[in-house]
């Protein structure tokens, strides 16, 4: 049973639901209830936003303005000063408990001894996650919500005291924990993780899901600013969390030493990674505990099937010596690759087995699981390293995609870094199209959405052909099918957003609506997938929200720097804005990543468009018309050509082009292609006044 809780300024009684200020019950919302719960409960702390929308709305996605409201209606209730807000972090109960004497005050004119200070210190941060929480909530969000709240006091919240921890935030989606000890921490973690295997075995699917955990442990030191931890202690165990896959629990070498000999726990050694946030170097181990079984394949995500892929120990040619440099570069690949959530990449530690052993790639790819394996040869002449590098189809041994690399040892960390961003950014778009081509083989009455997803990306690139409306018919089925498929909505927004480009668009907008809606629903889904959130990036630049597309695209490039499609559409959202210059660096990085990308021809309308607002119009032209070489029938770069074209003077060109405009979009008028343009003035004007000059109406 929950206590009543009485402070100076109110008294909350949670069984019955009510308030009392001034020895007065005082009506409030459910909501605002919950919120100020939530709040007393951890009253010790600063409680983050997230943490209140989990616990005031468990299982709902809800925007962050529903709890601005519930806070405004307590502090009228409660007095402006009651909660407080902490820039950045969240809210924190300012209030006085009863048999605790109010903090004095600092003499007038005098020091305030009590003014939080920024310190530094040696912490043992622990950062864990549910796996697959936003597909778990679409699927039930009653269940989920119950579930995790059920795991987050029975498992978590309780046990915590007995370890010598402390919550810093309590979500399903960004669990942050601090300990006094290293011991502690590794036992709490194995705890929780065995507590979890043993509700999973005993729960019946039907009724309860199940959840798993990723967690990084990390010891470090890090800044304490008023309660707030940063630095690289929190940064560190963060990339661990990201590192790890399901139940994995992922240490730092330190916390190995801090623990070794003292409980029943073993470290396996997975090597040397850069972490992500921190940039710099770390040897990181997973933990088994007790009679836990080493799984030798990782368990697979729930739901969606897809494309699976293990990145083999390369082979080092030359002394054993040597053999540091394949496992850098093989674990920095892996890292890479998994930052893709389109694919399902074995963990380093389960490939690790198959060093040195001349296999089968048939016979390993089977024994993992998987369809296709990156294999990589390994060469040294004095400072000189070569790195050859393979993606195979492991059925039939087919070779999809093979290039060498040349670096040298003294920027070893650099070139194993660049190595794995160009094979990620290959090997990707390689799986993709073999994934499609084994689709459009396979039965065309499969109802699988994955398979839906595959078939509609053959047509996504053909405008103006019955493919491309195919496409958008396989991609409503993809959503129909498994309505939790992140990226099903997020090619489907891309599919509408591709229509309303090319001139195809109802009057009334519609296409643009229903692309900005699929993309927001694909973040809610998977707020982690770099593609997904560059898709809704440019959704949102579509409806001229570029400050928050941008602020997508920077959180979309974080999480995958090899992210092509971020790189391109944080272009288009440039050029839209008027920042030609940048744009075009962003393109010829997102080219140079993926050279054989199928939307090339939308890569290059984009350089096209930036060149234009430069007002480099014979450049734009020349970008515009490779494009349309690429792609004739895309409306979208004929108009900017168009434009470009009027520019230059080749004014009869342009009239030719003008006029294959109005055959395709027979109702086009620049009046309305300006209402719905993402493009700002000035340079919408330039564009609309060179479209007139072409002889277009309107």
């Amino acid at each position: 049973m929950t206590q009543v809780r009485v402070f100076q300024q109110f008294e909350i009684r949670p069984e019955a639901r009510q308030l009392i200020v001034g020895g007065a019950p005082v009506g409030i919302g459910a909501r605002a209830f919950d919120v100020l719960l939530a709040l007393t409960e951890r009253a010790e702390r600063v409680v983050s936003k997230a943490e209140l929308l989990d616990l005031a709305w468990p299982g709902v996605v809800v925007e962050e303005n529903n709890l601005t409201v519930q806070i405004s209606a307590l502090r009228r209730v409660l007095g402006h000063e009651t909660i407080v807000t902490v820039t950045g972090r969240g809210y924190r109960l300012k209030a006085t408990p009863v048999d605790t004497p109010a903090p004095e005050q600092p003499t007038p004119g005098g020091r305030d001894d009590t003014a939080p200070r920024l310190q530094r210190r040696l912490a043992v941060i622990v950062q864990a996650e549910v796996v697959g929480w936003p597909r778990l909530v679409s699927r039930d969000p009653t269940r989920a919500a119950t579930t995790w709240k059920r795991i987050r006091v029975d498992l978590i919240e309780r046990s915590l005291p007995q370890f010598g921890g402390r919550a810093i935030e309590l979500t399903a989606e960004r669990l942050q924990l601090e300990f006094g000890s290293a011991v502690e921490a590794v036992a709490w973690a194995v705890e929780l993780q065995e507590a979890l295997a043993e509700r999973r075995q005993a729960a019946d699917p039907a009724e309860n899901p199940a959840f798993h955990v990723r967690i990084g442990i990390a010891v470090d030191d890090v800044i304490v600013d008023d309660g707030k931890l940063v630095g690289d202690g929190v940064n560190v165990a963060a990339d661990l969390q990201l590192s790890a896959v399901h139940d994995e629990i992922l240490t730092t070498q330190k916390v190995c030493d801090f623990v070794a000999d003292k409980i029943a726990v073993s470290f396996e050694p997975l090597g040397q990674r850069v972490m992500q946030k921190s940039q710099r170097p770390v040897n990181v181990l997973r933990i088994s505990a007790g009679a836990r079984r080493h799984i030798v394949t990782a368990l697979r995500p729930a739901g969606v099937r897809v494309a699976s892929l293990a990145v083999l120990p390369f082979a080092t040619e030359g002394p054993a010596a040597d053999a540091y440099f394949g496992e850098g570069v093989t674990e920095e690949i892996i890292a890479t690759l998994s930052l893709n959530r389109a694919l399902f990449v074995i963990a380093h530690g389960s490939t690790l087995r198959y060093r040195g052993h001349d296999l089968n790639p048939a016979a390993i790819a089977a024994e993992l699981g998987v369809r296709y394996l990156v294999t990589g040869r390994v060469r040294r002449a004095g400072s000189h390293v070569r790195i050859h590098v393979s993606l195979i189809h492991a059925a039939d041994q087919r070779v999809l995609w093979q290039q060498p690399f040349d670096g040298v040892v003294e920027d070893l960390f650099a070139f194993q870094t660049d190595i794995a961003a160009k094979v990620a950014a290959a090997a990707a778009p390689q799986v993709q199209d073999e994934e499609v081509a084994q689709a459009r083989q396979r039965p065309t009455d499969s109802h699988d959405a994955y398979d839906c997803v595959l078939r509609a990306l053959a047509g996504m690139h053909k405008l103006g052909a019955p493919e491309f409306d195919a496409a958008g018919s396989l991609l409503l089925r993809a959503v129909e099918l498994d309505p939790g498929y992140a990226q099903a909505h997020a090619h489907l927004a891309w599919w509408y957003s591709l229509r309303q480009f090319d001139g195809q668009s109802s009057p009334n907008g519609r296409e643009g609506h229903l692309a900005l809606e699929h993309a927001l629903q694909a973040v809610r889904l998977d707020g982690r997938d770099a593609w997904v959130l560059s898709v809704a990036g440019y959704m949102l630049s579509l409806q001229r929200q570029h400050d928050e597309a941008l602020d997508l695209f920077e959180k979309a490039l974080t999480l995958n720097p090899s992210c092509a499609a971020a790189w391109a559409r944080s272009a288009a959202t440039l050029f839209y804005v008027g920042r030609a210059e940048e744009a075009l660096e962003r393109l010829d990085r997102a080219m140079r990543l993926s050279p054989f990308d199928q939307h090339l021809f939308w890569h290059l309308t984009i350089c096209g468009g930036a060149s234009f607002v430069a007002r480099r119009y014979d450049e734009a032209a020349g970008w515009l018309g490779k494009a349309l070489r690429l792609n004739p029938g895309f409306n979208g770069a004929r108009r900017l050509q168009i434009a470009a074209l009027a520019r230059t003077g080749e004014l009869a060109e342009a009239r030719a082009l003008a006029d294959q405009l109005l055959i395709d979009c027979p109702g086009f008028s620049v009046e309305e292609f300006g209402r719905w343009s993402p493009l700002q003035r000035p340079h919408l004007a330039d564009l609309l006044s060179a479209l007139r000059l072409a002889g277009l109406p309107g």
